[in-house]
């Protein structure tokens, strides 16, 4: 048996795409929303099955990974996060690049020598890498409306993978690669899939949710968002996050949603002007982790705030 292991936003499903129209294959696809990366776990892989691990933290399943190795299961792992310790073993492929310009549909992309680059475009627009999106269009000749298109989809995308569960999603991860993998062209998807013209109506109206929320915390260097425990603010902070990054490049950002038991889920963005630092500031929490110029903590409990926006101010502050 062959198994599909994937983030459930915009770089784990265009990463997958791309893969599966170069090399299509039946698989058992295993996601979730966006900050279930555990994944591997869910593999019950014997010797002789396969893997292909798509835009989910080496660290954060190593022990998955070295099970499923230890059990004869063959691995591809394409992936950009703090990878951790990578296990030398033969059956693991692993093409780990952790540059803040570089995103899992990218790696893929380069793996398949540009056979499907209008996707990975998707991807990077979605892991708010926009110089990186445009350099890779550049070959493409896109015209601003195509290109505002692309970056469109690749938000939606990315929008709908963020919840604290399934529940809180348009549609499930899984469901929404099997409504993106017929199309070879995202402007078809586009155009002819219903599931771009819902996830656009949500997506405006969360928006117009956030932009009323006044920071609690705000100077030159970051700023902090409190938002509510609502479904709306659990789907949107992160697409939300990527648009503050765009519209402050100087200024590093948090917003901090809350959970039910006196917690809050937290997504970081570092300046868009200094990439890096926002993996190492959720690290210093126990369950922080992500990528240098996006990161996020799970479980955040409410009196680690203060020390939260400490370390904030610490990382980000140029004073």
């Amino acid at each position: 048996m062959h198994y599909d292991v994937f983030n459930g936003d915009a770089d784990g499903i265009c990463a997958l795409h791309q893969l599966r129209l170069a090399f299509p294959r039946d698989a058992k696809c295993i996601t979730g929303v966006k900050r279930d990366i555990n994944l591997l776990r869910q593999v019950e892989g014997r010797r002789g099955d396969t893997v292909t691990a798509l835009d989910i933290s080496m660290e954060k399943n190593h022990e998955a990974l070295e099970r499923l190795l230890a059990d004869g299961v063959a691995v591809d792992y394409f992936d950009h996060h703090f990878p951790g310790e990578i296990p030398d073993n033969p059956l693991l492929m692993a093409q780990i690049d952790t540059a803040s310009d570089m995103c899992t549909g990218l790696l893929v992309n380069n793996h398949l020598q540009d056979r499907f680059s209008p996707w990975a475009v998707v991807a990077a627009f979605g892991d708010n890498l926009f110089e990186s999106a445009l350099a890779t269009a550049r070959s493409l000749n896109y015209d601003e409306e195509q290109l505002r298109q692309l970056e469109e989809l690749g938000t939606l995308l990315n929008y709908n993978g963020y919840g604290s569960t399934t529940d809180d999603l348009f549609f499930h991860p899984e469901a929404l690669y099997r409504k993106v993998q017929p199309y070879e062209s995202p402007f078809d998807f586009i155009h002819e899939d219903v599931a771009f013209e819902t996830l656009s109506k949500g997506y405006a109206d969360d928006m117009r949710h956030a932009i009323g929320i006044s920071p609690s915390f705000c100077n030159d260097d970051c700023a902090v968002f409190i938002l509510p425990n609502a479904a709306w603010a659990r789907r949107v902070s992160g697409v939300y996050g990527n648009q503050l990054a765009r519209d402050f490049p100087d200024r590093g950002h948090a917003l901090l949603t809350e959970l039910p038991d006196n917690a809050y889920q937290v997504s970081v963005r570092a300046p868009l002007n200094r990439k890096f630092g926002a993996d190492d500031l959720c690290r210093q929490f126990p369950t922080g982790g992500g990528r240098k110029a996006a990161a996020g903590i799970n479980h955040l409990p409410a009196d680690q705030i203060d020390a939260f926006n400490a370390a904030l101010q610490a990382q980000f502050g140029r004073s």
